[in-house]
C-alpha cells in the first residue's frame, strides 16, 4: 500500500503558511501589546474583540480531546486550546499566578480574529478535570492516530509539532551560553536575549539539519535499506545522520552514506524536506531533508566502531520494495492509535505510555520487511523510488531524474 499526501506531517502549519509579512494581523510586538492588556498590564481598551486561545503542554505533551468518527471512521482528535480567562481561572485554582512571559506566540488569525499562545505547565500542578475529555497526549501518538489524507487533521499535528519546539527551546535556552546568566524571551517568546546588561546576546530558536537519503543502484533496480539496532525486527528505513559545521547538503549524504556502509555515493537529487519536532527534548526540531543519492560502490561494510550497536544494511530490489509496501496495513496503524488516544481523553489509560506506536510494525505476517509509515519521510522516499515507473505514486522519478514532486504543496 503506498500513500500520497498533500504534505510531511508536521509541515504545512495554517498558521505560519498564512503569514504575508505585508498584511499580517498582528506581529509579535502587537500581540504581545493585546496580551499585556486582556491580562491587566497594559491598556484594557487595546483589541478589545480579539480572541486569545492558548495550548497548554505538559512534559512535551500537548492538551488534546477526542470525538467519534462519522460511521466506521476512526475517531477524531483535536487540539485543546483554552481560552486565557479559563486558563487564567485554572491556574489561579492551583495558586499559581498567570505570567505574561510564560506564553509563547505561535501566531494569529485574521479569519476568526484570534490569536494563538502555548503554555508549559509541567512545573505546575493544575486541575483540569472540570474540562471533560482533554488530556495530555504524546504528540508521537497524536502523529501515528492522525489521518494523513485530512487538512485539518494534519494542520493541527503541525501546529502542534510547533509548539512543542518553540516551547522546548525556552527549556533549554533558560541561561545564556556566552556568560551564563539568566536569559528573557522577547518579542513575545519569538526570541530570547541575555538579561546581563554587559551581554545582552540574542538568541534564537534552534533547528538541527539531518539528511536522509535513499541509495540507489541503477544498474541493479536495487535500494540500500537498514535496520537500526533496538529497533523492530522487521523494520527497515533509510539511512540518515546530522550535517556537520561547514559541510553542504549533499556533503553530509555522502559522508554518512560512507561512514555507515562504506558505499561511495556519486549523484545527490533532493527529494522534499520534513521538520521533526519529536526528537529528543535536547533537540527540540530537526529538519529532516530528503534525497536520492546513487552510488558509485556496491559492497556494504558496517563499521562498528563508528556506529553505536550493529546495524544491518542490505540491497533490496524493487519488487522485493513494492510487495513490502503491498502487505502495508497503515490505515490499520492509524486507527488503533486513534483509538487509543480517544481511551487517553476518556482517562481510561492515563498512566500508560504510548510512544511505543511509533514503532508499530504495518504490515502482516507474510512481509519480510516493514517500512515507517506515512508520517515519516522515509516511507515517501522508498514509496516514490518503489511505484516511480509505474506512476502510482507522484514523485521524483528516479530513472529520468525529472522532478515531478512526490508532495503536494498548498
Amino acid at each position: 500500500m503506498s500513500i500520497k499526501v498533500q504534505t510531511h506531517a508536521f509541515a504545512g502549519n495554517p498558521l505560519l503558511s498564512k503569514f504575508p509579512l505585508s498584511g499580517h494581523p498582528l506581529p509579535p510586538s502587537a500581540a504581545l501589546e493585546a496580551l499585556n492588556a486582556r491580562i491587566g498590564l497594559g491598556n484594557s481598551h487595546s483589541y478589545p474583540s480579539l480572541s486569545f486561545k492558548v495550548l497548554p503542554f505538559r512534559n512535551g505533551r500537548p492538551l488534546a480531546s477526542s470525538e467519534a468518527g462519522s460511521g466506521d471512521s476512526p475517531p477524531i482528535w483535536h487540539l485543546g486550546w483554552v481560552g486565557l480567562d479559563d486558563l487564567r481561572g485554572i491556574l489561579d485554582n492551583s495558586g499559581v499566578q498567570l505570567s505574561v512571559d510564560s506564553l509563547v506566540y505561535l501566531n494569529s488569525s485574521a479569519e476568526d480574529d484570534a490569536v494563538y499562545w502555548a503554555i508549559d505547565v509541567s512545573a505546575e500542578v493544575i486541575e483540569l478535570r472540570s474540562k471533560t475529555g482533554l488530556r495530555f497526549v504524546e504528540l508521537r501518538t497524536l502523529m501515528v492516530a492522525t489521518d494523513w489524507s485530512d487538512l485539518q487533521a494534519m494542520g493541527n499535528l503541525a501546529i502542534a509539532g510547533h509548539a512543542k519546539a518553540l516551547l522546548e527551546w525556552h527549556n533549554i535556552s533558560r541561561f545564556c551560553g556566552h556568560c551564563g546568566e539568566k536569559t528573557v524571551p522577547m518579542e513575545a517568546g519569538r526570541r530570547k536575549q541575555c538579561s546581563n546588561g554587559s551581554c545582552k546576546k540574542r538568541i534564537y530558536p534552534r533547528v538541527d539539519p539531518v539528511v536522509i537519503m535513499l541509495v540507489i543502484d541503477r544498474e541493479n533496480d536495487r535500494a540500500l535499506l537498514a535496520k537500526r539496532p533496538m529497533r523492530l525486527q522487521r523494520l527497515y528505513t533509510c539511512l540518515s545522520g546530522f550535517t556537520e559545521p561547514g559541510e553542504s547538503l549533499e556533503e553530509a549524504v555522502r559522508r554518512e552514506t560512507w561512514e555507515e556502509t562504506r558505499v561511495e555515493v556519486g549523484e545527490v537529487v533532493y527529494h522534499s524536506s520534513q521538520p521533526w519536532p519529536v526528537g529528543p527534548s535536547s533537540i527540540p526540531c530537526q529538519l529532516i531533508v530528503g534525497f536520492f543519492a546513487y552510488a558509485k560502490s556496491l559492497e556494504i561494510t558496517v563499521d562498528k566502531e563508528e556506529l553505536e550497536g550493529t546495524m544491518t544494511s542490505l540491497w533490496y530490489s524493487r519488487e522485493d520494495v513494492r510487495k513490502a509496501l503491498t502487505f502495508a496495513k497503515y490505515k490499520e496503524t492509524q486507527r488503533t492509535a486513534a483509538e487509543k488516544v480517544e481511551q487517553i481523553c476518556k482517562g481510561l489509560e492515563e498512566n500508560r505510555s504510548f510512544v511505543s506506536d511509533f514503532n508499530v510494525e504495518s504490515a502482516d505476517k507474510n512481509a519480510s520487511i516493514v517500512f515507517p509509515g506515512p508520517f515519516a519521510i522515509a516511507h515517501h522516499l522508498i514509496s516514490s523510488w518503489a511505484f516511480s515507473d509505474k506512476n502510482v505514486v507522484n514523485g521524483v522519478d528516479c530513472n529520468s531524474k525529472q522532478p515531478i514532486s512526490s508532495m503536494t504543496n498548498s
